[in-house]
């Protein structure tokens, strides 16, 4: 039986409108989507696709994400995730696997896609917009011009004083919300977890409100595009 192919779709930063016209191509062509969901039940990818793309009648497979300590390390996490996957695409049935913002930047895509084609499954990325590039939009602002360099920056990296220092337009990644020294899927799990708390509730106030990064009191799909 020939193998279904996975597409690794992004859906944005939160908005279903910034979602593009191919992204909801695939979705709405794929009989299987496979969505991220964290402990807390929340499938913030999905929300966003359903905003765009007719999702009606699908098959729908939930990713769930762990702590790390549960799981063990990461790659077995991946692992498992995969598995998933590739369970359905045996069946000669293609998934559509979402992924906030756009796929190839800090997502778990990278390490799924490697082991999908690592194991002779065909795969696609669909490209999307980027958190930075919309809040750019938001604010006005040119990323970078002509000779103006853009630098994205991990808001952990070892040598961020020197990085800072470079000329253009520097984007910043924060997203350590546990303050572990690392951002992972333990970050994620917080945010998703929390998705929608906001400044004045109980919970909010002390590291979940780490997580607040554009500042606006709320922990939405904005902040978790971020480590996503």
């Amino acid at each position: 039986m020939e193998k279904g192919i996975l597409y690794g779709v992004s859906v944005g930063p939160g908005d279903s409108e910034l979602m593009t016209l191919k992204a909801v191509r695939v979705i709405e062509q794929c009989p299987v989507i496979a969505a991220p969901r964290t402990k807390g039940k929340n499938t913030l990818a999905l929300d966003i696709a359903s905003g765009a793309a007719n999702i009606e009648g699908k098959q729908i497979i939930y990713l769930d994400f762990k702590m790390a300590d549960e799981t063990g390390s990461r790659s077995e996490a991946h692992k498992r995730l995969a598995e998933q996957v590739f369970s359905v695409l045996d069946q000669g049935l293609d998934v559509a696997l979402l992924n906030l913002g756009d796929a190839t930047l800090f997502g778990t895509w990278s390490y799924i896609e490697k082991l999908a084609r690592d194991a002779g499954y065909e795969t696609e990325t669909v490209s999307g917009v980027t958190s930075f590039c919309a809040s750019a939009a938001k604010l006005h602002a040119s990323l970078t011009v002509m000779e103006h360099p853009l630098h994205i920056i991990p808001g952990l990296s070892e040598n961020l004083e020197e990085e800072l220092k470079l000329p253009g337009t520097k984007v910043l990644i924060p997203g350590d919300v546990n303050q572990d020294g690392k951002i992972d899927e333990n970050d994620l799990t917080s945010y998703m977890n929390y998705t929608g708390l906001k400044k004045g509730d109980s919970d909010f106030d002390g590291y979940i409100s780490n997580g607040d990064i554009n500042g606006n009191g709320l922990i939405d799909a904005y902040d978790i595009s971020n480590v996503a």
